[in-house]
């Protein structure tokens, strides 16, 4: 079906105002990310006002001393991925956008994939090479407002750690920014 409406689209409208539609869609759901978090307060609000204004967490992680980090994943079309610490009181403690070179750099070599996971939430996707004995994930993300990058992590080995991660210019990918 969804393939179907694609190929009427760029039959009768062409494949630049399919273009153009696929970005607007992209800066629309982006921009609601954006309205969303400016209704949430650290140290103020709630988890019920976080699930009010981001819906159910794909993940919750259990933190010390009772707090819980909720995980919003916008992958794989977006280019953001939220971590939400809920204390053991109920209230935000903090917010914060994972997908981020900042952030990045805290992927040393040996890591866990639960523990990247943790760092970045649900990757874009996980490409397997069973030859290397390897895996891919993938996460995207922005830099610079509008240009977007995939970070890649590489586990293998026979405890499917971290080996390795590279950033690329993803030029098909990129959107401008709806801050």
């Amino acid at each position: 079906m969804w393939q179907n409406a694609m190929y009427w689209l760029e039959t009768h409208l062409g494949w630049v105002a399919v273009a153009a539609l696929v970005v607007m869609a992209a800066l629309v759901l982006a921009g609601c990310d954006s309205r969303r978090i400016e209704k949430l307060e650290e140290g103020v609000s709630t988890e019920a006002d976080v699930r009010a204004a981001m819906g159910e967490p794909e993940h919750i992680w259990p933190e010390a001393g009772g707090a819980r980090t909720l995980e919003y994943n916008r992958q794989p079309k977006g280019h953001r991925n939220y971590m939400i610490t809920v204390g053991a009181n109920g209230v935000m403690t903090a917010l914060v956008q994972v997908l981020t070179p900042e952030r990045f750099a805290l992927a040393v070599p040996g890591l866990s994939q639960e523990e990247m996971r943790r760092l970045y939430g649900r990757p874009a996707r996980v490409v397997p090479y069973a030859l290397k004995g390897e895996t891919d994930w993938t996460w995207h993300y922005l830099e610079n407002g509008s240009q977007s990058y995939s970070f890649t992590a590489t586990f293998g080995g026979p405890e499917g750690r971290l080996l390795r991660t590279a950033r690329t210019l993803d030029e098909s990918n990129s959107v401008p920014d709806p801050r």
